[in-house]
């Protein structure tokens, strides 16, 4: 296989939308051509052509840190035409493969030109695979991401309110603290404080809530459930507290994520302990739960 350098503008590709146009204007003495790197999604992309009896066409991303890290799951269609030939195309099936190197992907057609010749590549979808298994995900936009960005946006929106207390208009009083929160997110959150804020009450006058059965750090953990901003060892520490001011406060779904917890962690070491709590907190459906247990390991006698 030889390999020319031919015209240099020959090596360019023009991209638009997710369409990358090839045009070489003459092949010359050699039998092999690489194209220049163009991108398109986030990858930089080759194509390269050999010409024998056949041709062979190859698309393959550039080898580098982010073909390597975020690999790339291209569909696409490849055609090539010959103005020259009226511009009768030659179009390949659909492919989908994961592309890493040149060997990963080959057309083979009998189009064969003496002049200029194009060769398009439409991408249909481009998806990122996972480096240790489960499903690619296109990095176009469907109908489901416009909601997923909205929703990202969301909270972090609501983190900002309430770490940096933007336009806060309410104070929670805890046993060791003071904490800044929003009365529309409360009321939201809880038909209690909805209530508390709606009627001529103390807390809607004063816009102080006292929460002196709270800590200041298990109160926030309940202000982060409320603001959608909670991370997962925020709740497993403070889950009874959480527990006791969701049912205070009539927060049902943070109820039963508590409950669901706590349960599925009993055991021997603990169970005690958890009747206890339950029936501190009116933890109903937990309590039969561990009597149950207490009884299967012979706790109570």
């Amino acid at each position: 296989m030889s390999a020319g350098v031919g015209n240099p503008n020959d090596s360019k590709v023009e991209t638009i939308a997710r369409l990358a146009q090839w045009r070489i204007e003459s092949f010359g003495p050699c039998s092999y051509r690489r194209s220049d790197a163009f991108r398109l999604g986030i990858w930089n992309w080759y194509l390269s052509v050999e010409k024998n009896r056949y041709m062979h066409i190859r698309l393959f991303p550039e080898p580098c840190r982010v073909s390597k890290e975020q690999l790339p799951v291209a569909r696409f269609v490849v055609r090539v035409f010959s103005p020259c030939l009226g511009h009768r195309s030659y179009v390949s099936p659909v492919y989908e493969k994961l592309l890493r190197t040149s060997e990963d992907f080959v057309w083979v057609t009998d189009f064969n030109s003496p002049g200029c010749f194009i060769v398009d590549v439409e991408f249909l979808d481009l998806k990122i695979a996972p480096l240790h298994g489960g499903d690619p995900s296109s990095i176009w936009s469907n109908g489901r991401m416009p909601q997923t960005l909205s929703s990202k946006n969301t909270i972090r929106c609501l983190s900002r309110m309430l770490e940096e207390g933007i336009h806060a208009d309410v104070t929670i009083k805890t046993s060791n603290g003071l904490l800044k929160a929003h009365k529309a997110v409360l009321a939201a959150s809880s038909p209690v404080f909805e209530s508390m804020f709606l009627h001529n009450l103390r807390e809607k006058e004063s816009s102080m809530i006292v929460v002196e059965d709270m800590s200041l750090e298990a109160c926030l953990a309940l202000l982060c459930y409320m603001y959608g901003t909670i991370v997962q060892d925020q709740f497993w520490k403070h889950r009874l507290a959480l527990l006791g001011a969701a049912d205070k406060y009539d927060i049902g779904d943070l109820k039963d994520c508590c409950e669901e917890s706590l349960s599925e962690d009993i055991s021997s070491d603990n169970v005690l302990e958890r009747l206890h709590e339950g029936v501190d907190v009116g933890d109903v459906p937990r309590s039969p739960y561990c009597l149950e247990a207490c009884m299967t390991m012979d706790l109570l006698f």
